[in-house]
């Protein structure tokens, strides 16, 4: 059968059209978007595990507040950011790489005057560049330029949705915490209104990090919290997915999918795209869903466990404890004493040392809710890999014993 492209983009923010469910969070957000635009200052705070989705939600509601609202909207990705000036210019650039192709660059370079590049073939492509000087002087002024910019695009736009986003580097910088506090209070204070929504996406611990740096933004921030998919919600995104490339899926074999997933996007998408490309048929039968699952239990792997982690479970002992652990469906809880009936000898004696490193590389952590001796996997992604190989080892073993 003879396929052009995969409905599936691992590692990709999920295009609009592939969006479901999360509606609660969908309004909340567009609530702050529209006291924004009356001149309220938003900062909301998009937090969830890892793969959970905080990306594409981001970038779905951005497309509904620049249609519905009309406002301008800026996702910028901080990734490898480590200093403040760095992530002021980065939200710039964003900013003039939007005017190219929303009509109004022109406004956008004569504002800037000289400090936008034009590269690339036929000058196709720009980059914000600014000297040092300009540089602090927008740090400085930031509010005051984006009212400065607001008001060159003489009313085609109604305020800014601002998002930053993969903001693991300037989490731990004293100054981002200290500059995010006092831009708050500069809005908050200032006689001239800024409609702007600002949006945070990261992990929790990365607001921890604010808050511990700079203790005010605990009340600064409107927290939001991505939950995992419900099993309708990842029911319909893979029937969504499939049906635009006319491919049908079996009642069984979207159980499956639906199972190995957990509600995760991320997962949801790389057993998705694994298994599109297994099919042979334009029918995916429950067959077809297992090798799918386990193909993407390799690329999950590879793709999306720490290195650190990765190499720490080389021991072939550590990788068996872990199968033992992820073999109950969906327990992403457990304690040590149910556990050591299940192990070795040898496996008990280093069990231990085991969960002491694991805790150390973040794996693990202390399930409080469930008392002394009870812990859980930090990151649903991590029960889900080990959970996949326990299963792909499992496959493994019957296959031969049958032979």
């Amino acid at each position: 059968m003879l396929k052009d492209y995969s409905p599936f983009t691992p590692g990709q923010p999920v295009s609009p059209e592939f969006f479901v469910g999360r509606s609660q969070e969908i309004e909340h957000i567009l609530r702050a978007v529209r006291a924004a635009i009356d001149g309220r200052l938003r900062t909301l705070f998009l937090t969830g595990e890892r793969g959970i989705g905080k990306s594409s939600l981001a970038a779905f509601v951005r497309t509904l507040a620049e249609r519905d609202y009309g406002v301008l909207g800026l996702h910028t990705f901080l990734g490898g950011v480590t200093s403040l000036p760095e992530a002021v210019r980065r939200v710039f650039d964003r900013l003039v790489k939007e005017g190219v192709g929303g009509g109004w660059f022109q406004k956008i370079k004569d504002y800037f005057r000289g400090r936008i590049s034009e590269v690339g073939l036929f000058g196709v492509s720009v980059e914000f560049q600014p000297s040092e000087a300009d540089l602090s002087k927008l740090v400085d002024d930031f509010a005051s330029s984006l009212r400065n910019v607001l008001k060159g695009l003489e009313g085609a736009k109604r305020g800014f949705f601002l998002i930053l986003d993969d903001i693991n580097g300037v989490a731990t910088s004293l100054e981002f915490a200290n500059w995010l506090k006092s831009l708050v209070d500069e809005i908050a204070t200032s006689s001239g209104p800024l409609p702007l929504c600002l949006v945070l996406v990261g992990l929790e611990d990365r607001r921890q990090s604010l808050v511990s740096l700079q203790p005010s933004l605990a009340r600064v921030f409107d927290l939001i919290e991505v939950k995992t998919w419900s099993d309708e919600e990842t029911r319909q995104f893979f029937l969504n997915a499939f049906s635009r490339v006319n491919i049908k899926v079996e009642d069984r074999a979207l159980n499956v999918l639906c199972r190995f997933t957990g509600g995760l996007p991320m997962m949801a998408h790389e057993i998705g795209d694994a298994t599109f490309h297994i099919d042979s048929d334009g029918c995916i039968d429950e067959k077809d869903a297992f090798q799918g699952v386990l193909a993407a239990a390799d690329i999950v792997g590879r793709k999306h466990l720490e290195p650190q982690v990765f190499q720490a479970i080389r021991s072939e002992r550590y990788r068996n404890i872990l199968r033992k652990i992820a073999q109950k469906p969906f327990e992403i809880s457990f304690t040590s004493r149910e556990m050591r009936p299940l192990l070795t000898t040898e496996e008990q004696r280093v069990f231990h040392n085991f969960l002491t490193r694991m805790k150390e590389l973040g794996v693990v952590v202390p399930d409080a809710e469930k008392g002394r001796g009870a812990y859980r996997f930090a990151n649903r992604l991590h029960y889900l890999y080990f959970w996949l190989e326990a299963e792909r080892a499992k496959k493994y073993r019957d296959g031969r014993h049958s032979d």
